[in-house]
């Protein structure tokens, strides 16, 4: 046996003594040790365990990242960034100004407010004497800011990162902290028109984006608690009946129906009723025709939302995007907060999985991915109110664009185009044919920067001008400003196109306008 071996050992058979003497209070072991001698010994052996070093025992530190996150190599954020700067320019376009909050909040602020979700929160340990939770998503946090600030008309977007308690599913576009994109109107205005922007605005950012076919399900919460009136459902398992019918996306009819009757104690024939219900689909006709259904047509609620769909659908129609959008019974939305319209958009393609790890490969499904939902939201016009002293509403609608899932698209997009992802805007690189002049293109880049010119230099005295070139070629750099003895004592700079290869005199007062001309 090696020493540790034996250090274990003794150690072992040292808190064996120890439990046994503690039993045994006061009591003396035939050998004569009493409780601080044993302590004394199991010190010493824990000393020289510690010297003689070993594995047994030691945490393997393993290198990853947390389970439902990724990194993003410069080419990933470049195509990020392009996305950011379409929904940024779309939400900017349609007037709207934007705010920050927190990373987290109060605890009580999230609690209650997202229904069965509300299991996702991620809580924190006591800090300082205040329970704290990380923002579940971009909604309540402004709900909150309007009711602090006394704010009653705003259109605002937030674009920051959320975090969810959520079993990940990376190859989908699932994580535990991910970004989203929130546009929102809040304050009194006519019925639906601040509704229907929202709707173009979320028609504007897929088409701009080109992800492929899409369509947007609208509803409204008034119609679903109406239809479950009708249907015989309890007013109490409203908002849990609720959260069942929203998997309709995911799962299929029957094991809907099954989740309501075995888990949410409905009786089979109020399934089935409500089936008949989600099961329709169309525009500005089916509000019609369910106006003069002879249960729904009854209810005060289900009437006021079907009246609201009516009017909805003829500004979809002056706002041109009615082709995409469509009146679905089955769309529920399952989070507390919506009172009226609700809408969901998604894409109707599969893509390849999307993966980064090797663990995620193997987990891949190889014949592809359902993408799914992209964008969402609806009307929440309680919810200030829940946070304001007097209880004062303030009328919100908004809607939140899906940016992980969009993300994994653009990059699946962009593995399979041959185009080349450039991940720096750098206009040009002062390059020297010759040595010794590294004072000369140090000058030079400096006064590109000052007028504002992207531009590198390399960090060596003296390259080689091939290596320079083909820096540019590796990056994407479009043009080279070249400097030698000669263009020096014209008072120029040889201009060369990557690309191309073309190469022209330009005068050194004419540089800047000829860079800003060649790569706006």
């Amino acid at each position: 046996m090696n020493a540790l071996g034996l250090v274990s050992t003794r150690l072992c058979a040292g808190l064996m003594c120890r439990r046994s003497a503690v039993n045994l209070s006061s009591l003396r072991f035939s050998s004569g040790m009493t409780l601080s001698h044993i302590d004394e010994e199991v010190a010493k052996l824990l000393q020289l365990k510690a010297q003689l070093g070993g594995d047994e025992g030691k945490h393997v530190f393993v290198l990853k990242t947390a389970k439902g996150t990724r990194d993003y190599n410069p080419k990933q954020m470049a195509i990020r960034e392009k996305v950011f700067n379409i929904i940024i320019s779309c939400f900017k376009r349609h007037g709207a100004e934007t705010i920050d909050s927190p990373v987290f909040e109060l605890k009580e602020t999230l609690t209650g407010k997202y229904g069965e979700d509300s299991k996702l929160i991620y809580d924190l340990k006591d800090q300082g004497g205040e329970l704290l939770s990380l923002r579940y998503d971009l909604t309540v946090p402004f709900a909150r800011y309007l009711a602090m600030n006394k704010i009653t008309n705003i259109k605002r977007y937030h674009i920051a990162k959320v975090y969810r308690r959520d079993n990940p599913a990376m190859t989908r576009g699932r994580y535990r902290e991910f970004y989203q994109c929130d546009f929102d109107i809040a304050g009194q205005y006519d019925a639906m028109i601040p509704d229907a922007e929202c709707l173009k605005i979320v028609y504007e950012i897929l088409n701009e984006l080109d992800l492929g076919d899409f369509r947007i399900k609208v509803n409204d919460r008034r119609i679903l608690d109406g239809m479950f009136a009708v249907c015989g459902v309890p007013d109490e398992k409203f908002r849990t009946i609720c959260s069942t019918v929203d998997k309709l996306d995911k799962m299929a009819w029957e094991d809907v129906k099954k989740e309501m009757v075995n888990e949410k104690g409905l009786s089979e024939d109020v399934a089935d009723r409500i089936g008949e219900y989600v099961s329709m689909q169309g525009g500005q006709d089916l509000a019609e025709r369910l106006l003069q259904d002879p249960k729904l047509s009854q209810n005060k609620q289900a009437c006021a939302g079907l009246t609201d769909m009516k009017l909805l659908f003829s500004y979809l129609e002056l706002f041109q995007v009615t082709d995409k959008v469509v009146f679905d019974l089955s769309l529920a939305r399952g989070l507390d907060y919506y009172t009226g319209v609700i809408y969901e958009a998604i894409l109707s393609q599969t893509i390849p999985a999307l993966v980064s790890t090797p663990a995620e490969q193997n987990g891949a499904d190889e014949a592809g991915v359902s993408v799914g939902s992209v964008a969402g939201g609806g009307r929440y016009d309680g919810l200030v109110g829940m946070f304001d002293p007097k209880g004062r509403k303030v009328p919100c609608v908004g809607v939140s664009i899906g940016i992980e899932r969009i993300f994994s698209i653009m990059e699946q997009k962009a593995e399979a185009s041959s185009e080349k992802v450039r991940t720096t805007e750098t206009q040009v690189l002062v390059a020297s044919a010759q040595k010794n002049l590294l004072e000369e293109r140090l000058k030079l880049t400096n006064a590109l920067w000052n007028e504002g010119i992207k531009a590198e230099v390399l960090y060596k005295k003296n390259p080689k001008l091939l290596s320079q070139l083909q820096h540019c070629e590796e990056t994407g750099i479009p043009l080279v400003a070249i400097l030698g003895e000669q263009e020096l004592k014209d008072g120029v700079v040889k201009l060369r196109n990557v690309v191309s290869r073309e190469e022209v005199d330009v005068p050194r007062a004419d540089l800047v306008d000829e860079i800003k001309k060649r790569t706006l």
